[in-house]
Parts: structure tokens; C-alpha cells; sequence
């Protein structure tokens, strides 16, 4: 089996999580974050759009991990990101972490919205 590095290029990938913190560029990150390929926020769950639509027009989809198991999110939430032009793709965090670090490998215009497990 061949083994190819991953690049990233300036952008930071998620390095790990774990109860109620995400690793991200060698820095932990306490709480419900927001992550992009250039930088990283705390984020206010659900009930926080602002945050997420700060970022409309910069990205394409925002990845929301609802914690340890998958939930679904607020139908306010989900059209209002919707609305304006963002994809919301729902998923348990782990699952989100490894997602958004394959498309931030290919450049994609992602971000992830992730409550701890």
C-alpha cells in the first residue's frame, strides 16, 4: 500500500478532540467552536447564526457536529444559513472532524461548526 502526505497548504486541520475540547495548530480549544481554514472562533451552538453567516460568500458548506451522537438542528438555524447560500451538512462531531479535514486537504470552501463530545 502506497502512503501519501497530506497537504494542507496554510490552512490548519482539526488534530484531535475529546470531552469538551478540539485540537486545532497545536492549540486547544474549549467549548462549541467554529473552525474555517483560517482561523478558528468560539461558537454559541445553535442558537448562534451570526457567527456561522459572518462567513457567507467566504465558504460553500458548513459541517455541524452535534457532539457524540447526531442530532438535528433548529429548522430556524438551517434556513437561515440556507438562505443565505450556505449548504448544512448535520453529522455526530467526530464524524465532522474528519470530514472537514479530507475537504480542507482538496481546498474545498468548508467550515465546521462543532459542539464537544
Amino acid at each position: 500500500m502506497r502512503l501519501t502526505e497530506i497537504a494542507y497548504g496554510n490552512a490548519q486541520p482539526i488534530e484531535g478532540y475529546g470531552p469538551g475540547f478540539f485540537r486545532l495548530a497545536g492549540q486547544v480549544l474549549r467549548g462549541p467552536v467554529l473552525i474555517t481554514p483560517w482561523d478558528a472562533r468560539g461558537w454559541g451552538g445553535v442558537a448562534d447564526t451570526a457567527t456561522p453567516l459572518a462567513y457567507a460568500g467566504r465558504i460553500d458548506v458548513l459541517f455541524v457536529g452535534t457532539g457524540a451522537e447526531i442530532a438535528h438542528v433548529p429548522r430556524p438555524f438551517r434556513q437561515a444559513l440556507e438562505d443565505a447560500g450556505l449548504g448544512v451538512e448535520v453529522m455526530n462531531s467526530p464524524a465532522a472532524c474528519r470530514t472537514y479535514n479530507v475537504l480542507l486537504s482538496e481546498g474545498r470552501r468548508i467550515a465546521a461548526a462543532l459542539v464537544p463530545v
